[in-house]
């Protein structure tokens, strides 16, 4: 997985992906995403890192059935939350 914080304003908006889908492009029901480099290719993380920058988050886009996977286990969403586009997970969370 790669992950990268993005500041804006005094959010912080963490982006994650799994490695394999950078740089694709996901389509499904209506949708169509492209998983770009200059969002989302941060640093290389694993689940104890990541679970950790969870809790720094304002807000988060996840793309990836691991990521998100990661996700709803740490309790940020339930799984009827989260979009999948070509059978690859997406989620958006925003703490509120």
């Amino acid at each position: 997985m790669f992950a990268r914080m993005h500041k804006m304003g005094g959010d912080t908006i963490l982006a994650v992906c799994d490695k394999e889908v950078l740089g694709t492009t996901l389509e499904g029901d209506g949708r169509r995403m492209t998983v770009t480099e200059g969002f989302y290719k941060g640093a290389p993380i694993d689940e104890e890192e990541l679970v950790v920058w969870m809790k720094s988050a304002a807000s988060m886009n996840i793309v990836g059935n691991k990521a998100v996977g990661i996700a709803i286990k740490e309790g940020y969403a339930e799984p009827d939350q989260v979009f999948e586009m070509g059978g690859v997970k997406y989620l958006m969370v925003v703490m509120m």
